[in-house]
């Protein structure tokens, strides 16, 4: 299972997750996964929890974007993106978490091959001349090597490889979560900018009310008390209108934050114009959503690492055989120091005998660890089916939801026209047109909050469906495409 969802990931992930600029670590990733394949064998599982054949709700038939946020057709929405994902500080962070763990490989990876050094040695003896047969000087070239017989160290580098991809995938799952923050953000602003807008027509429309009132009441036809009525809705929409500015700042502080920028010093336009829905994507098969989604794949990466370490475990139980070689150059003086040549070579059988339990401590602890992994990747996928028909199933509702709304306005404005109509025929008293004033400019802008929510959704759905894409970070620093790899910058 292993193997083949490493293939899967070869395939798809990494087809989408590079592009030229991109091309040294692209290849090194791939060959990781490729040689991964053929190394000792580790346990190998099916997928820890049983999967539907389909989500149980229908989707669309068009393919999801990669750059999924530009399907709202929101030009600054898309320029708001492509700042954070240049300039988001915990983005940057993760890509140097990458670059740490690519470090990690080549330091494992050094393992491999033999250990050289040179060496220098001097000294004096007192007093002259000095002690019989002493080399005072010595140039030595010592080299030690310990043959892998069990695969500890092969293993021991397959783990850091499988850890380095699953970094990598953390990352590309932190892109996607930073653009879906940005899109909720950014329509959260929108909308609230709708309903400030909305609360001032309001506003003015209860001040011609108002007026009309005092007019009324200039001539005797309604009681002082409708003003004081009228006027306590007039501040309440004043209220509603401070608690939306309230919001309308603190998110555009979140917004800041999200592109890198201090609060306070984000300049960018307001609109009020909420993008329209297109046609819902096809969300595929549950399969085909495991193999796309870095977050998933990250968590098999992580599993499959803690496979590598119970083959290491299990390899520091047997013995070890090393090999040490010196050739050195020897003299009492320096001038004299080629007439002299050593060489040695030895070699050593290292077998655990007595540990107190530690090895098989180790081996327990590393299998319970593995079992962990298993588990987490199983919730990850649970989580990532559920996140898909959560979202489904919100979207669906919530057109419900507005299409009944829209029918409680209307229900509303016709009762308000009609209150209104007997109100200045004396019919009624002005408490009925109030009430109904009051619930029609409630349900208007509880409509526009709904109609945020069904795009919350659809950005839900996105994030949910998602699968990863290249950040312009990826440009900055390469790998190199040798066996150890190196951040160039």
């Amino acid at each position: 299972m292993y193997y083949n969802q490493s293939l899967n990931f070869l395939f798809y992930g990494t087809s989408r997750a590079f592009r030229k600029s991109s091309f040294p670590i692209m290849m090194f990733i791939g060959a990781i996964l490729l040689t991964s394949g053929c190394g000792n064998k580790v346990t190998t599982r099916d997928v820890p929890v049983a999967l539907p054949e389909s989500f149980s709700l229908p989707t669309g038939a068009s393919e999801l974007e990669t750059d999924w946020w530009t399907t709202f057709q929101d030009a600054q929405l898309n320029a708001l993106i492509d700042t954070a994902i240049t300039h988001n500080l915990e983005l940057k962070s993760a890509w140097f978490e990458v670059a740490q763990d690519a470090s990690n490989v080549a330091i494992i990876s050094s393992q491999r091959v033999p250990q050289v050094f040179l060496e220098l040695q001097g000294g004096a003896s007192r007093p002259a001349p000095d002690f019989v047969g002493g080399e005072n000087t010595q140039l030595s070239l010592r080299t030690s090597y310990e043959v892998d017989l069990w695969g500890r160290v092969k293993q021991s580098k397959l783990a850091a490889e499988n850890r380095l991809i699953a970094t990598y995938l953390d990352y590309q799952t932190l892109a996607i979560t930073i653009a879906g923050e940005v899109s909720l953000t950014w329509f959260s602003i929108q909308t609230f900018q709708e309903q400030l807008e909305l609360i001032q027509e309001q506003t003015e429309y209860n001040q011609q009310v108002l007026a009309l009132i005092r007019a009324r009441f200039a001539s005797g036809q309604v009681r002082g008390v409708d003003i004081l009525r009228q006027e306590q809705l007039i501040e309440n929409t004043k209220e509603e209108a401070l608690s939306v500015q309230m919001e309308m700042k603190t998110l555009r502080n979140r917004l800041a934050v999200l592109l890198g920028i201090a609060p306070g010093m984000l300049s960018v336009a307001q609109e009020s114009k909420l993008p329209s829905l297109s046609s819902l994507p096809d969300a595929g098969l549950p399969m085909e959503l495991i193999n796309r989604r870095p977050d998933i794949q990250s968590s098999f990466n992580r599993m499959q690492a803690a496979d590598r370490e119970v083959a290491v475990a299990i390899s520091n139980t047997y013995p070890r055989l090393a090999f040490n070689l010196t050739g050195a150059l020897r003299s009492n003086t320096l001038t004299n120091l080629v007439e002299s040549q050593a060489a040695s070579l030895t070699g050593s059988l290292l077998m655990p005998l007595f540990y107190g339990g530690r090895l098989n401590a180790e081996k327990e602890q590393a299998k319970a660890f593995r079992e962990q992994q298993v588990q987490e990747y199983g919730q990850t996928i649970l989580q990532a089916l559920q996140e898909v028909e959560d979202a489904m199933v919100r979207e669906s509702l919530q057109k419900e939801i507005i299409s009944n709304l829209e029918n409680q306005l209307k229900l509303a404005e016709r009762a308000f026209q009609q209150l209104r109509v007997e109100y200045l025929n004396g019919s009624i008293a002005y408490l009925d047109v109030l009430v109904t004033l009051d619930q029609m400019q409630q349900l208007k802008r509880e409509l526009v909050t709904e109609e945020l929510n069904l795009l919350l959704y659809r950005v839900s759905l996105y994030r949910a469906l998602a699968g990863g894409f290249q950040t312009p970070i990826e440009n900055e620093g390469e790998f190199s495409m040798n066996e150890n790899p190196i951040p160039t910058k």
